[in-house]
């Protein structure tokens, strides 16, 4: 999707301009931001692998409680998201700063975890985790959209949520190795995602970059305001069907309890299911990411939900049990996180200017971050009030009729790589 508005400049290339040798090579910026990603995914998956758990049975949450701490935890980090957007887009491009406050933020929750006992306050820290992850998530993103140049932005992010997804698999292995040697030692995983957490911190100060824009003409008008983004015909698109589609995402941590529950797998093995997640996403998210730029990206974000639909479906008949079909339906929302993930950013990334890039990001994913908000709470009082196979089946349903909303959704006159 491209931007046909004559009231902003166009985009410049961050980028140099790709050569013969030049253009397969990933920005040194992308290199440094992926591995911060994966040492702090490392850290926050290895609580988010056992916290459903430790929730439910330790502390003995209901599952509508559990969907709205759920909710805090995926929905939070829309209220700031717009704030760390806008904040990095200040100064010539203050990303790194407000990316290293978020980091930051998260990394101080982990040891925080070990102090509190009861839901409220839990969710209190997952909140403040979730506000960090909100001022950190469209910085980071500018940066890499920055750094790489637009034909090849798929790519760039493929290969970024590519490491980022490594941490996602050593996470939960990680923190099923510390429950094996010390079952229910939920506080020694907790202590461990902590030193982890502030390494990952210690990395982005010393290795990212400190500016993102050097050289670009300042923005007439001044900042950005969410309303004047939306003036923009391709964000507004983008932005209203990630927005449609997160409506209808069940949150992964629903997603693994109703695999555990319904299909009765040992809770031993609980925090291993999101490996198969990350290991179908972490093999593919590269390749999806270069067709993405070939095929168009919205296209492949579309076809994403439909892989998580089909997953929605063959849980929600039970075609076999076990092993199996956990694996199935674990393959098919990793190819949902492939297709869906780097590719919306992209796809943002080429909707706005350079100079608004962070702000337009943010606006994208503090939508779809809104709308899964909305999901997990619904599917919490669906599961509590009717059980968990009729809160499967209202967001199958809900999820279908998004898929062909968005499919359908009129395009820019002039259809690009986004």
């Amino acid at each position: 999707m491209y931007i046909a508005d004559s009231r902003l400049p166009a985009a410049s290339a961050a980028a140099p301009a790709p050569g013969p040798g030049r253009s397969a090579r990933i920005a040194p910026t992308v290199l440094a931001l992926g591995t911060v990603s994966l040492i702090t995914d490392v850290s926050s998956e290895m609580v988010t692998a056992v916290l459903p758990l430790y929730l439910v049975t330790v502390l003995g949450v209901s599952p509508l409680g559990f969907g709205l701490l759920d909710g805090v935890f995926n929905g939070a980090s829309a209220t700031l998201r717009m704030l760390g957007g806008l904040l990095g887009d200040r100064g010539g491009g203050r990303h790194k700063a407000v990316a290293t406050v978020g980091y930051g933020l998260s990394a101080l929750c982990r040891p925080a975890l070990l102090l509190v006992r009861t839901a409220p306050l839990i969710g209190l820290v997952l909140a403040v985790d979730r506000v960090g992850k909100g001022l950190r998530t469209a910085p980071r993103d500018a940066m890499i959209s920055l750094a790489a140049p637009p034909e090849r932005r798929g790519r760039a992010f493929g290969v970024h949520r590519a490491m980022d997804t490594a941490g996602a698999l050593t996470g939960p292995l990680l923190a099923f190795l510390v429950l094996r040697s010390a079952p229910g030692g939920y506080h020694a995983v907790f202590t461990v995602s902590s030193y982890v957490a502030a390494l990952g911190v210690l990395v982005l100060v010393l290795l990212v970059p400190g500016r993102s824009l050097r050289s670009a003409p300042p923005v007439p008008g001044g900042r950005p305001r969410p309303g004047e983004l939306l003036r923009l015909p391709a964000l507004r698109r983008i932005t209203g069907c990630a927005t449609l589609l997160g409506l209808a995402t069940v949150s992964d941590s629903f997603v693994y309890l109703l695999l555990q529950r319904r299909l009765e797998l040992p809770t031993a093995w609980f925090p291993l299911l999101p490996l198969g997640t990350a290991g179908v996403y972490l093999l593919l998210a590269v390749p999806f990411g270069a067709i993405a730029d070939r095929i168009g990206r919205r296209r492949m974000f579309v076809l994403g939900h439909v892989a998580l639909l089909a997953g929605y479906g063959l849980l929600l008949a039970r075609p076999g049990s076990g092993a199996p079909l956990a694996a199935a339906v674990l393959v098919l929302h990793g190819l949902f996180y492939a297709a869906t993930d780097g590719v919306l950013a992209a796809a943002a990334a080429e909707a706005v200017p350079e100079r608004r890039r962070g702000a337009g990001l943010a606006l994208v994913g503090t939508g779809q971050a809104a709308g899964r908000f909305a999901c997990s709470v619904a599917v919490g009082a669906l599961w509590t009030r009717w059980g968990d196979t009729v809160a499967l089946a209202v967001m199958t349903a809900v999820l279908a009729a998004a898929v062909a909303a968005a499919a359908h959704l009129p395009a820019p006159a002039k259809e690009g790589p986004a």
